[in-house]
């Protein structure tokens, strides 16, 4: 079997709607990719997932829990094809909502010479969730808002307080991207979409993974192939967000999409090379997503790689 057929019998009703919709670019809102999508509402994963919810429908944890809380648990319901509008969960989304933008927090967000010094991910993770489970309202509305207004003058966000630190962090920035893409698609707000433009220009003047002084590979741990990647930036996930952003054609994407095409295992797929999710361990999950092997395809790894590749025009 090719690979695009092995993914579409997979076990894993989110494998296929993620090829369905990502490698095979069916429509998202025809009638068997959203009864596929109550398929994964079903699932082992997504019960998994769900499991730890009190009567209140919500997860008796610090919302930020590694990687059991609540934000990180409607973070992977979106990422896997969950379906949009399940009350269900709306509890675990307005205690998400309700962390990242309650008084208290907003009192901790530091400037520090001129620079809002915030982990920006944070918010623009609960945004991008909520979101794509299909909460649009004042509330994402004023996490938007709060992102532009936290923009750095290079286009991104970090959260270093030391004075020196004038460069935005990769790691804090690709996430609030890419929820403020989301965020000018669903709701058409030119201020969102302008702090987009300007947030993928520190990605795009380093082709995804270079230093500009002398072109070298910033961090080794970019080349890492992994999923999820929760707030840690690679190149796929990059790649996975200027697709998402409308800019993967852009030719600075060029060398990052060379690299992930060399990476391709002899059956046609992609390994994953590290996680950080191993169930049971310190930074556990309830559960488990295909394990690392540099000479086995991981079904999330390939999947992704698929539907950048075809968003950038490289495979048919």
């Amino acid at each position: 079997m090719g690979i695009v057929d092995r993914l579409q019998a997979s076990e894993e009703p989110s494998i296929r709607f993620l090829t369905r919709t990502g490698a095979l670019g069916e429509d998202p809102a025809s009638p068997s990719i959203k009864e596929l999508q109550a398929e994964i509402a079903c699932s082992p994963r997504a019960q998994a997932l769900l499991s730890e919810r009190d009567p209140a429908g919500r997860i008796p944890k610090t919302v930020y829990n590694k990687w059991r809380g609540a934000h990180w648990v409607i973070s992977m319901l979106a990422d896997i094809g969950y379906p949009a509008g399940d009350v269900g969960i709306k509890p675990l989304i307005d205690q998400v909502l309700g962390s990242w933008l309650s008084e208290r927090h907003l009192a901790a967000v530091a400037t520090v010479d001129g620079r809002v010094r915030r982990c920006a991910s944070q918010e623009g993770n609960a945004l991008w969730s909520a979101l794509k489970l299909g909460i649009s309202d004042k509330r994402t509305d004023e996490l938007a808002r709060r992102l532009a207004l936290w923009q750095w003058p290079d286009g991104g966000w970090n959260c270093d307080r030391h004075p020196k630190a004038a460069k935005s962090s990769f790691h804090e920035t690709l996430i609030p991207l890419r929820a403020l893409s989301l965020h000018a698609r669903v709701t058409g707000n030119s201020t969102s979409s302008e702090a987009v433009r300007r947030a993928a220009e520190p990605f795009l003047t380093r082709s995804l993974m270079k230093r500009l002084r002398d072109s070298r590979l910033m961090r080794a741990d970019f080349l890492r192939l992994q999923y999820p990647a929760f707030w840690h930036y690679d190149v796929l996930s990059g790649l996975r967000v200027m697709a998402e952003a409308g800019v993967i054609g852009d030719p600075r994407c060029g060398d990052a999409l060379d690299w992930l095409e060399s990476r391709r295992l002899p059956d046609g797929g992609w390994p994953a090379t590290y996680t950080y999710c191993r169930p049971g361990k310190t930074a556990n999950s309830t559960v488990s997503w295909g394990g690392v092997s540099p000479s086995r395809a991981n079904e999330w790894v390939t999947v992704h790689a698929l539907t950048v590749l075809r968003a950038a025009g490289r495979v048919s």
